[in-house]
């Protein structure tokens, strides 16, 4: 996983085209109102496909405002309809996500290329771009030939920012494994959940299950907590974990890990945590 990061010009979520002042949103980081009471929306994220376009670009970023031109105008006038979403509702990161389902060599490709230089110009956001093997993809390219030109400007533009797996061989990657956890707990929504289930009960069971890719642990949580519902067992446990598939590729690499763990000779526990138990 990398995320790309470019900045537009400098300017400190549904956002109308017309609302009325009934509509206002107060911000929680500066304690106004965005302008003409549209609600204050700091993200926005759009999702892209294979077979991305200028104008499907365009489109999906009004999609995530819901604005009313998104089905009729053409691709000049989505791109500004964005533009003024954006100001409207104060955006100031904009997420572009799935970034590697782009051919980027390819018509399409050098033709989002271009708008993203076009965004990254003219919106006031910081630019997200997530995806896998993006620098395999081409998106960093130099450009050796003509049509690489567009592709060599975006990565002249972009700062690179890798995304590798959690680790637990210092302290410190310890304490952003148990951060993680105890920031899921909080998004768990079973009745017999209870502080610590995840961070103190669960910690080394889940880092070797997921190996530290959060796609992995998310997705076998996401199934553990539907299977408890449905059994009615409303907590998760080792025993209700097992009963749930893992991944291929976690289930790959987790037997070495897992054996470490289980004998003591690895932890993904903090020292200061072991020592309270």
């Amino acid at each position: 996983m990398a995320v790309a990061a470019s900045r537009g010009w400098a300017r400190p979520l549904r956002c109308s085209p017309s609302p009325a002042p009934s509509t206002a949103a107060r911000s929680p980081s500066t304690g106004r109102s965005p302008r003409r009471g549209n609600e204050r929306w700091p993200v926005c994220r759009v999702g892209l496909t294979g077979n991305t376009g200028m104008k499907d670009l365009n489109r999906a970023m009004l999609e995530f405002f819901g604005h009313p031109g998104r089905h009729t105008s053409t691709a000049a006038q989505l791109g500004l309809q964005a533009l003024d979403c954006m100001l409207l509702c104060e955006v100031r990161v904009l997420i572009l996500d799935d970034l590697h389902f782009l051919k980027w060599r390819k018509t399409n490709g050098i033709e989002v290329s271009n708008h993203l230089k076009w965004i990254a110009n003219e919106f006031p956001v910081t630019l997200l771009k997530v995806g896998v093997g993006l620098a395999d993809k081409g998106l960093f390219s130099e450009g050796e030939g003509a049509g690489d030109t567009a592709l060599a400007q975006t990565g002249r533009r972009t700062t690179r920012l890798d995304m590798p797996p959690f680790s637990i061989d210092s302290e410190q990657g310890r304490l952003h494994w148990r951060h993680l956890l105890l920031a899921l707990e909080q998004r768990i929504v079973l009745a017999d959940a209870y502080p610590g289930m995840l961070a103190d009960d669960l910690s080394d069971y889940l880092f070797a299950r997921s190996t530290g890719h959060i796609g992995s642990l998310m997705t076998r949580l996401n199934r553990g907590c539907q299977r408890a519902q449905r059994t009615g067992a409303e907590r998760l446990t080792r025993d209700l974990l097992d009963q749930v598939r893992n991944d291929e590729a976690a289930e790959h690499a987790r037997s070495e890990l897992e054996y470490a763990l289980s004998e003591g000779k690895a932890t993904s526990r903090p020292r200061r945590t072991r020592a309270s138990r």
